[in-house]
């Protein structure tokens, strides 16, 4: 499982997804989001400004990705 290692207090959920190469850009990953195909912690979100702080697993497209602080 990739990991992506926080430089600031949290990422947004939008700009994990892009940080980690699952999408090509932000407004990939807002339609992605949106259509409610990515996951976390093991349940769906529509939110891309959720915010992460370490600990969460988001999945997309079959691969999943640890925020860790």
């Amino acid at each position: 499982m990739e990991q992506i290692k926080l430089s600031e207090d949290y990422i947004k959920l939008g700009q994990a997804l892009k940080a980690a190469g699952l999408v090509g850009s932000g407004v990939e990953a807002k339609i992605v989001i949106q259509d409610g195909l990515v996951c976390v912690n093991g349940e769906v979100d529509t939110r891309r400004g959720k915010k992460l702080y370490g600990g969460e697993v988001i999945e997309y497209d079959g691969q999943s990705v640890k925020i860790v602080k």
